[in-house]
């Protein structure tokens, strides 16, 4: 092994430490504009309805530590938010205090985007400065094992369904703005539908789609169809059960345990239809050890920044 050790930078979207959080949190995410009244209170209203907080910070957390004792010796591993802390620039700054000569930069979602992934890179890389090497890890939305874990999940739920139950799967990622779509080079929403034809083509669905979700509140078009306009639709196709898939999540959040579990199945309910949602990655040992190895690929390829 190398005398200075390989850095690896785990990235996450961060999330509210504690309720009082909320509003600072919120105005990070707006870029230092706080939010009205009307919008603070309908996200708190979200996260009292999942307990108070999301488990999105204590997800993250496992999942840094599992991806470290995946790769062992050699490497050091420090966890870095875009709006929350620790930031990105606390998160590069504690490698460069261990000493690490090269840093490799792991965003925990799947699908490259200009809009989303990109920018984790672009704040990473400005942290990094001059002194140290640092590679962004872009996708890993077709690895093998990510493909068997997502397959592997969506066939629990299809085998706990009523026999003869009409079934319709629904892959979904966090939406963007449509003007990402003139910026992806992949498409973002070709990358998604590549991930769901390769798990419906490992299940031998006969049924499924993508859609989006979890829109901002912004005036701009976000990219569609979105999850609560496609569900009402599926009953005129003959469909009594429907399956979420969150492939562009790898762990429980808002997004998750709000925007599907409470929000999406109420709207599946008014629809008359069941709806099962696959259970998330988090840190599953078997996608640990993928993370890792996709690390392990990343530096064995040429340093770039």
């Amino acid at each position: 092994m190398p005398d200075q050790p390989v850095g690896v930078l785990v990235m996450a979207y961060g999330t509210p430490a504690a309720p009082e959080d909320v509003e600072s949190y919120y105005t990070h995410v707006r870029r230092g504009r706080p939010p009205t009244p009307e919008l603070l209170a309908d996200l708190e209203r979200r996260y009292a309805a999942i307990g108070g907080i999301s488990p999105l910070a204590e997800r993250t957390r496992a999942q840094a530590s599992g991806i470290a004792s995946w790769l062992g010796e050699g490497f050091v591993v420090a966890l870095g938010q875009k709006h929350a802390a620790p930031f990105i620039e606390d998160g590069m700054a504690e490698l460069s205090e261990q000493g690490a000569g090269r840093v490799v930069g792991l965003i925990l979602a799947p699908h490259f985007s200009v809009l989303s992934v990109a920018q984790y890179h672009q704040r990473a890389a400005a942290a990094a400065g001059n002194d140290i090497a640092y590679t962004g890890i872009d996708r890993w939305h077709l690895h093998p094992v990510l493909i068997d874990l997502l397959a592997e999940r969506v066939m629990r739920v299809l085998i706990g369904l009523p026999p003869g139950s009409s079934v319709e799967t629904l892959f979904t990622a966090h939406s963007l703005p449509e003007r990402a779509l003139t910026l992806d080079d992949p498409s973002y929403p070709d990358q998604l539908h590549q991930t769901a034809e390769a798990v419906a083509t490992r299940c031998g669905l006969k049924r499924w789609r993508v859609a989006w979700q979890s829109a901002g509140r912004t005036p701009e078009p976000w990219i569609g169809p979105d999850l609560l306009e496609v569900i009402p639709r599926l009953p005129d196709d003959g469909v009594e059960s429907v399956v979420v898939c969150p492939a562009g999540f790898v762990s429980d959040h808002l997004e998750v345990l709000y925007d599907v579990d409470i929000e999406a199945r109420a709207v599946a309910e008014a629809a008359g239809l069941r709806l099962s949602r696959t259970s998330s990655l988090n840190d599953d040992p078997r996608f640990m050890a993928m993370l890792a190895d996709v690390v392990r690929s990343a530096v064995r390829s040429p340093v770039s920044s």
